[in-house]
């Protein structure tokens, strides 16, 4: 693909994300999803082979048919309101109709079952981009109706994708899988604290954003996409073994790295809220990602490839890759709990 057609499409890309951010009109908000969902199937499909294609394919099916929906119960709330504003709705269809389309282009569950194939079939660049940036246009759209949506509706598919991001990764062998059903927790904390605080919902996604694209980048830099490529590396640049299982222990929430932070203030905000249930399992799902990623930290680092003579390691020879923006995303995803005071103080 050459450089304009390129430079079109994440031009589109990204106007899709920022119209649906800055619009108040139902119609101009739905068309930059629209633009935002078109404008990255191309980048899907950047590497032609039938992987691509079929991961393309699934993307635009799912995300099309929660556009339709979406775009019923925009013309449903037009008809009743008579006008294309955000208002507050307490009719039942509404409310229904617009959480399961928001929770479809989510991929939260029960409707996260294209989430892992679609992330699985393209590359690490694709996939970071499909894990971060394509999340930020439906949360804002759910912050901005919290009220309208169905509540109870989010609270179950809050839960069940805590759960389900969990016990999904366990088996799984492919890094990207393992992302994404990251991506699938992550979201489900998200949501289950979005219509008590909002801006807490908003400061965990930009710590998950960060985190994702740390991690990506660190992956893409050495072309990891198995568990046993991580062993392999190990005994050529340890450094870069070293940030990547950082950032997998601060993705499962372990203290005192960073991503610890929105599972913490995600459960204090919860408790203040006389909310004890709720976060006691969501603390006790979120153990399942955190022990798959202990179970690959150890199978990494602790065993070891048996070495038959008594030369230096590789990596003391080995020209590791760097680039800039990797060591402060490093440093930011996995060192900046002490701000957290600070962040809370403000907030």
């Amino acid at each position: 693909m050459n450089i304009a057609a390129m430079t079109t499409i994440y031009t589109t890309l990204i106007m899709g994300t920022l119209i649906t951010l800055i619009s108040s009109h139902w119609l101009l908000m739905w068309v930059g999803l629209e633009l935002s969902m078109l404008s990255i199937i191309p980048i899907l499909m950047n590497k032609t082979n039938p992987r691509s294609t079929e991961a393309a394919t699934k993307y635009f099916l799912t995300q099309a048919t929660a556009s339709m929906i979406l775009l019923f119960s925009i013309i449903t709330t037009m008809m009743l309101s008579g006008q294309w504003s955000i208002i507050y709705s307490n009719n039942m269809i509404i409310s229904t109709t617009l959480t399961l389309s928001l929770i479809m282009k989510l991929g939260l569950a029960p409707f996260h079952f294209w989430v892992t194939e679609v992330t699985q079939g393209t590359c690490l660049t694709s996939g970071m981009i499909l894990l971060t940036w394509q999340k930020i246009a439906p949360l804002s759209i759910l912050a901005q109706t919290s009220p309208t949506t169905n509540w109870p509706l989010i609270i179950a598919s809050a839960l069940l994708s805590i759960l389900l991001g969990g016990w999904g990764g366990l088996n799984q062998t492919q890094l990207r899988k393992i992302l994404a059903y990251s991506s699938i927790s992550h979201m489900g904390w998200m949501l289950m604290v979005m219509n008590y605080n909002t801006p807490l919902s908003m400061f965990n996604l930009i710590i998950y954003i960060t985190l994702t694209i740390s991690l990506f980048i660190t992956l893409h830099m050495h072309n990891n996409t198995a568990t046993l490529s991580l062993s392999h590396v190990w005994s050529t640049a340890p450094p870069t073994i070293i940030i990547i299982l950082l950032n997998l222990l601060s993705l499962g929430g372990l203290p005192p790295l960073t991503g610890f932070a929105p599972k913490w203030i995600i459960i204090q905000e919860l408790v203040k809220n006389n909310s004890i249930v709720l976060p006691t399992f969501m603390a006790m799902m979120s153990l399942l990602n955190l022990y798959f990623y202990m179970r690959l930290t150890y199978s990494t680092t602790l065993t070891l490839f048996p070495i038959t003579n008594n030369t230096k390691p590789k990596w003391c020879f080995h020209n590791n890759k760097s680039t800039t923006i990797s060591p402060s995303l490093t440093t930011l995803s996995t060192m900046s709990l002490p701000l957290m005071p600070l962040l809370l103080t403000l907030n």
